[in-house]
């Protein structure tokens, strides 16, 4: 069976081009026109990949990844023609896994799109990691705190998996890049930040004094082990 990937986009050219693109590498791709079309065809096609244009009628970008993240765990990747920071900070927070902004090559949004899906076949650790009261289970996705369930974010998870396999390790945020989305994909080092503040506000019980993810001032952060 081959990998679906549906494309969420308004311009029917722009999204045509996407489509033959990835048909010619093989995919099976799909096209809807606006935000509510995408969440439906979401639930009723459960695609490998959803390609979502932020700026779309209906039901925005922002809005379809909030909804779509809150039930589904697909790769998310945002077209934006939006150059401003917070926008796309914004939509990681949301539970995009990764942003493309317009204008962008074909080369690079197939990149992007391989990269994605790799990530999402792959299984990095057969191990659970514990680490005080922090368990982390790559193979099945979770994490719990006190043996309870906290809900992560695909690039949450991939911080805090990368940290739990070896706590204690200084990792710069670089490396975190490297490690969990590929240093190509995001131009900044705030998106690493990001996903640590968000991560604090879950398994700290106080995220302005963090005991489990630290910073390591100057360098970049690491999973205390004295918990």
């Amino acid at each position: 069976m081959r990998t679906r990937v549906l494309i969420a986009e308004d311009d029917a050219r722009q999204a045509e081009g996407v489509r033959r693109y990835l048909v010619a590498e093989g995919y099976e791709a799909g096209v809807v026109p606006d935000g509510r079309a995408a969440i439906d065809a979401v639930r009723r096609d459960r695609p490998d990949l959803l390609i979502l244009d932020l700026m779309m009628p209906k039901v925005d970008g922002l809005d379809v990844c909030r909804v779509l993240r809150a039930e589904h765990d697909l790769p998310i990747l945002m077209l934006t023609a939006r150059s401003g920071e917070d926008d796309l900070l914004l939509g990681l927070d949301l539970g995009a896994d990764d942003y493309l902004t317009k204008p962008y090559s074909p080369r690079e949004l197939m990149a992007r799109v391989r990269a994605l899906l790799r990530r999402t076949v792959r299984v990095s650790h057969d191990d659970t990691f514990t680490v005080g009261d922090l368990t982390v289970d790559p193979v099945r996705r979770e994490v719990r705190l006190h043996d309870q369930p906290i809900s992560c974010t695909r690039g949450e998870f991939e911080v805090i998996a990368t940290l739990a396999a070896e706590p204690g390790r200084v990792f710069t945020r670089r490396q975190l890049l490297q490690r969990t989305r590929g240093w190509e994909s995001y131009p900044t080092d705030r998106t690493i930040d990001m996903h640590v503040l968000n991560l604090r506000r879950k398994i700290e019980a106080d995220p302005a004094r963090p005991q489990h993810l630290i910073t390591v001032h100057g360098v970049g952060y690491k999973l205390a082990t004295d918990r």
